[in-house]
């Protein structure tokens, strides 16, 4: 299963460029869902460049340092070979600004965040139904 998930606000607080504190529960079930073998996909707008530096590299340096392993970052490498579309091919695509996802807004935090202790159950049983 290929999971695209944003940053900000779905991994760790909005503190763009900075990196926030990580949101309750994302990182444990980013890891399990590595575990079941879902090709997660790191889906941002944070990037390299003049304006904001490293943000985008200071994002996967963060989450290669939690343990997470990511298929990719912004793209999937397989669909190159049966489409030409930039939409990123993916199964679920888990980010704070979708509509319907569970937000919650934890203490000491600058906006609402994904519920990971909703979202992360679902998906899990969705990894272990796509076989």
């Amino acid at each position: 299963m290929i999971i695209c998930v944003d940053f900000d606000g779905t991994i760790v607080d909005h503190c763009f460029p900075e990196i926030g504190k990580p949101v309750p529960g994302a990182i444990k079930w980013l890891k399990r869902l590595n575990k079941y073998g879902a090709k997660l996909i790191l889906f941002t707008m944070r990037s390299d460049s003049i304006l904001f530096k490293t943000a985008l590299s200071d994002a996967r340096r963060y989450l290669q340092e939690q343990g997470i392993e990511f298929y990719a970052v912004n793209e999937n490498p397989t669909q190159k070979s049966w489409t030409v579309s930039p939409k990123v091919h993916a199964h679920v695509y888990v980010d704070d600004s979708a509509f319907g996802c569970p937000l919650i807004f934890p203490k000491g935090f600058n906006r609402p965040c994904v519920d990971w202790s909703e979202v992360g159950p679902e998906l899990e049983r969705m990894c272990l139904s796509h076989g």
